[in-house]
C-alpha cells in the first residue's frame, strides 16, 4: 500500500517538474516513449520527418510531435473512428499530415479485423493467446478498409534529410517491410513492434522482422518497451529499434 503510494507520488512529482510529459498526459500521449526518446543520442540524429504506420488514435503521433517540435508527421490509421479522433488532434498542427489508409504489401480494400480494443485491431485474426492474455480483446467485428504499399505512397512525399519511422501494425509487419523497403532503405532509424511469441494468425515473429532489417543495412539498437502477459509475467512483445 505503501509502496503504491510512493510510487503515484514520484510519478506525480515527475509530471510538475516536467510540463511537457502533464501535457502529453493530458493529450493522451505515450510518457514511456517521450522520456525513452528524449535524450542526447535520439535528438542527434538530427530528424526531420517521422512516418507513423498504425497511428491508431494518435498515441506516438501526439508524442513525436511534441519531442520534435519542427519535424514533419506522416500519420497513417486505416480505421474511420479512430482516424477521426486522429483528424480532430492534427487540425491544429500543420506539421501533421494524416491518411485514412492501411499500409502493406497490395494496394485496394481488404478485410481489416476492428477489435472492441482498438489497438489491437489488425488485417490479422486474432489468436488465443492473445485474449487469455488480455480479456478485454476477445470481440472483434470485420470492416473493409483501404491499404496501400509504402513505396507507393511515400513517391509523393517529401521525407526530408533524416527520416524516422514507427511501425505498430499488429503483425502485419512483415507485409509493411515488403510493400515499404525502398522507403525504410532511406530511414535513419525505424521502431517497430515485434512479437515473441504468435498473437495473431500468421504473424511474424521478432527474428524474422530482425533477419529483414539485416539484409536492408540496419543494425538492432535495443528494445523502446516490453509488453508482459498479466497473468504469467513471459515478454509477450516489445517496441524494436533498429538503426543505420
Amino acid at each position: 500500500m505503501l509502496s503504491n503510494l510512493a510510487s503515484k507520488l514520484h510519478n506525480f512529482s515527475k509530471l510538475v517538474e516536467q510540463p511537457n510529459l502533464l501535457k502529453l498526459r493530458q493529450q493522451g500521449g505515450l510518457l514511456n516513449t517521450y522520456q525513452n526518446l528524449n535524450t542526447p543520442w535520439f535528438k542527434s540524429l538530427g530528424i526531420d520527418t517521422v512516418l507513423d504506420i498504425g497511428a491508431n488514435t494518435g498515441q506516438f503521433t501526439k508524442t513525436i510531435a511534441l519531442l520534435l517540435p519542427n519535424a514533419k508527421i506522416y500519420s497513417f490509421e486505416p480505421l474511420p473512428d479512430c482516424f477521426a479522433q486522429l483528424q480532430e488532434f492534427s487540425l491544429n498542427n500543420p506539421r501533421i499530415n494524416i491518411f485514412n489508409l492501411g499500409i502493406g504489401d497490395e494496394s485496394g480494400v481488404l478485410s481489416f479485423e476492428r477489435n472492441e480494443y482498438s489497438p489491437s485491431s489488425s488485417f490479422l485474426k486474432i489468436n488465443d493467446t492473445h485474449k487469455q492474455a488480455f480479456t478485454f480483446t476477445e470481440n472483434s467485428t470485420t470492416v473493409k478498409v483501404k491499404i496501400e504499399r509504402l513505396d507507393d505512397v511515400t513517391q509523393n512525399l517529401d521525407l526530408g534529410k533524416s527520416l524516422f519511422i514507427k511501425i505498430d501494425v499488429q503483425g502485419y509487419e512483415d507485409k509493411v517491410l515488403k510493400g515499404g523497403e525502398e522507403t525504410i532503405k532511406k530511414a535513419n532509424i525505424v521502431i517497430v513492434e515485434t512479437s515473441f511469441v504468435p498473437l495473431y494468425e500468421s504473424q511474424p515473429l521478432f527474428d524474422d522482422v530482425y533477419s529483414v532489417f539485416k539484409k536492408l543495412g540496419f543494425s538492432y539498437f535495443g528494445m523502446n518497451d516490453q509488453l508482459s502477459d498479466p497473468h504469467t509475467g513471459q515478454i509477450l512483445q516489445g517496441d524494436a529499434i533498429f538503426t543505420r
